[in-house]
């Protein structure tokens, strides 16, 4: 039986994940071989390389004023994950930083400059990811670090960055690390939800959504005890941290469960399930939901599991194992779906799906992971465009501050809201519901096919704040 994996249907959106020891599941199928993406290279329309005079020779070429930036062009990087566990989001990631900044720079740039983006492997590991870092503001000598990637190299090098002060603009993570109230000129400019969000978000959802009940149409029953099974680690403690928050908010920590997973998936799920649990929440990334989710099977705990964003990827839900009786559902910050688009999808996708098939990244062009290096790429491009408009020297202050100067809107649904140095990340989600089904493939308009398997995760609830779910404002 073929099967097609529909990336572009799945209301992304997640871009974590980690090295479990011991794993055995196969890696994301979106994903392209590490040699796909070069981990030094730089758009071929890249500013011409004659310098400017370092004689006092008369010359109309504006002196450099920040570090990466001449009158032609304006150096960024990141450090991001081309082999290793983190390559299957690595490199999409990366093909779609490079094919919006080559798009901007086919079009002649931002004022007058176009990008030269570096970015070198971090191999999945905190020291490489450090070292490289450290690389690019150092020996590049980068304007800014724009898609900065993963948990590891992230958390090593949050210290570092806010010495240096240099621009770092979307974590591919929401370690709570990100967060800052109230911080305003901080370099750090998340964009993705942090964890904490996260999980009052989920928890927020799996206490007043109506989904229980032979019909999954019934609220959650009165006293009713909900699971945790959190990974100990960055991803889930932070995660486990938003749940204990919302769960105290809405008057069920008494009734929450909590369990660590470390190797001990089985264990975790019968105790769960001896506890009478009505739903499970499983804060945790990719390749461990996807052992939660065996697990639950396995033992027959069948009941709704609410996950994070991270996980709205089908590659890591197996459809055989009874889905129906365990419905999934999982946040999501962007939205593909517009009823009266081309296709069902919204203009802004299929902005993104000509920019990838018109350069050399067609292969990602269905892929989730390359929509969130696009958005990493599009968002630093907007922040030089309010520099451009404001009439200011391009400096780190002045990014920073035109960053913060008014809320930005997200291709694709949502903003982010930088001002008064708020740095929160996205905190407005929808709700979606993992299905699957078979079809002809809609990709081959000239053949009918039937047999193909197709797995989407559907929007169910539009987009709404914490204070919304909890249904303390409407």
């Amino acid at each position: 039986m073929k099967k097609l994996v529909l990336i572009a249907f799945a209301l992304v959106f997640g871009l974590t994940i980690m090295a479990c020891d011991g794993a055995t599941t196969a890696a994301p199928t979106t994903a392209a071989p590490t040699t796909a993406s070069p981990t030094t290279g730089s758009p071929t329309t890249a500013a011409p390389t004659t310098a400017a005079p370092t004689t006092a020779t008369p010359t109309t070429e504006a002196p450099i004023i920040v570090q990466g930036v001449t009158a032609t062009s304006i150096k960024v990087g990141n450090a991001a994950s081309t082999t290793g566990a983190g390559a299957g989001v690595g490199v999409p990631f990366n093909a779609g930083i490079n094919a919006y900044f080559d798009y901007i720079n086919g079009l002649g740039g931002i004022d007058g400059r176009t990008i030269n983006f570096v970015t070198y492997d971090d191999t999945t590991n905190p020291t490489v990811g450090l070292s490289n870092t450290e690389k690019l503001i150092e020996e590049d000598e980068i304007f800014a670090l724009v898609g900065h990637f993963g948990t590891w190299t992230v958390g090593a090098t949050l210290e570092l960055i806010q010495e240096t002060g240099i621009p770092m603009i979307y974590a591919a993570t929401g370690v709570n690390s990100l967060y800052f109230q109230e911080s305003e000129g901080n370099p750090v400019m998340a964009v993705q939800p942090i964890y904490k969000t996260d999980g009052r978000i989920m928890t927020a959802r799996a206490i007043k959504e109506s989904v229980y009940g032979a019909t999954g149409d019934q609220p959650l029953p009165s006293g009713a005890k909900i699971g945790v099974v959190y990974t100990n680690d960055d991803v889930g403690l932070s995660i486990k941290e938003g749940i204990e928050q919302e769960a105290e908010i809405l008057g069920k920590s008494a009734d929450m469960i909590y369990q660590a997973v470390t190797t001990s998936y089985a264990t975790a799920m019968l105790i769960l399930k001896a506890s009478g649990v009505s739903a499970i929440i499983l804060a945790m990334n990719q390749e461990p939901f996807g052992y939660a989710l065996q697990q639950m099977h396995n033992n027959s705990l069948n009941v709704p599991v609410f996950s994070s964003y991270v996980n709205a990827d089908v590659t890591q839900v197996n459809h055989t194992l009874d889905i129906a009786a365990r419905p999934i559902f999982v946040n999501a910050w962007l939205d593909l779906l517009d009823p009266e688009g081309v296709s069902g999808l919204s203009q802004e996708y299929w902005d993104y799906y000509t920019v990838m098939i018109s350069g050399d990244y067609a292969a990602y062009a269905l892929n989730n992971y390359a929509i969130a290096g696009y958005m990493a790429a599009y968002i630093f491009v907007e922040g030089l465009k309010r520099v451009e408009t404001a009439d200011v020297p391009l400096t780190w202050a002045n990014y920073i501050a035109q960053m913060e100067s008014a809320v930005l809107d997200i291709p694709m649904g949502g903003e982010v809201d930088w001002t008064n140095g708020k740095r929160w990340g996205i905190s407005e989600m929808s709700l979606l519901k993992y299905s699957y089904g078979y079809g002809d493939n809609p990709l081959t308009t000239d053949v009918v096919e039937t047999d193909y398997l197709i797995e989407t995760f559907g929007k169910v609830r539009e987009i709404q704040s914490i204070e919304e779910i909890e249904g303390t404002i409407e």
